[in-house]
């Protein structure tokens, strides 16, 4: 039974039972102790479920078991741990939209950083696992893309970010593409209190125009990408200025 397949086997059993002991888990799957472990740990890292003492239990966010079906989850894995290192105890960071902000959040979770977002599923997420200090940026709610836009733009609350971690569909020697309006829309509004801009993207999407130039070059602070990058891409990008991390 391959990892994924196993990770849908067990986020499924959660679905009708809501909690499963360690020992149920072995003996429903036919696993290793060990092999259970890993399973819980890394999911409830993905906020797929909620570890307990000696099990697991219902996410009450009911993500969809298809979540696990994320490209390259484990390259994003890695460039949210990364990400997770340049932020300080004290800070407020700002959080965007998509699966590995999702990631980034759990990497955050319980550590003494404000984390700001308008994604509410990690909202939900972070307030469901006891993260102190959370501010949801208001607005109306925009079901079908998980996040709340803002309507008012000239008298909305004032803030600033730290540092504002986001991500694209592409990015070249020219900048970050994304392909999403009202989504992009949203984070103009945020860029702009932000003091550092940091860029996640996986490895495949380096090289890649998809939909509009969002984001010049040269207004990115950070890029953090998987080791798996073009070498030759990379190298083009740190000659035009940008920093890049490999993780």
């Amino acid at each position: 039974m391959n990892e994924n397949y196993r990770h849908k086997q067990l986020l499924n059993l959660l679905n009708q039972r809501k909690i499963l002991s360690t020992q149920e888990i072995i003996d429903s799957l036919s696993i290793s102790p060990a092999t259970a472990r890993r399973d819980i740990n890394k999911l409830n890292e993905l906020g797929l479920l909620r570890k307990v003492r000696n099990g697991a239990e219902a996410n009450s966010l009911d993500i969809p078991v298809n979540s696990l079906d994320i490209l390259n989850s484990e390259e994003k894995q890695r460039i949210a741990e990364e990400a997770s290192r340049l932020c300080r105890e004290g800070e407020s960071v700002l959080l965007t939209c998509g699966s590995t902000m999702m990631m980034l959040g759990s990497h955050l979770c319980g550590r003494k950083v404000q984390i700001m977002t308008n994604y509410l599923p990690l909202a939900n997420h972070l307030i469901e696992h006891n993260h102190e200090d959370i501010v949801i940026m208001g607005g109306q709610y925009n079901k079908s893309k998980a996040i709340t836009l803002s309507l008012n733009t000239q008298n909305e609350t004032t803030y600033m970010a730290n540092i504002m971690f986001t991500s694209g569909k592409g990015l070249t020697e020219d900048g970050l593409y994304k392909t999403d309006m009202i989504i992009a829309n949203s984070e103009q509004q945020m860029s702009a209190k932000s003091g550092k801009y940091v860029v996640l993207l996986d490895s495949t999407k380096l090289g890649k125009q998809v939909g509009m130039l969002f984001t010049k070059l040269n207004e990115i602070d950070i890029l953090i990408t998987g080791r798996e990058a073009d070498s030759a891409i990379i190298q083009k990008l740190r000659e035009k200025g940008l920093e890049v991390i490999l993780a």
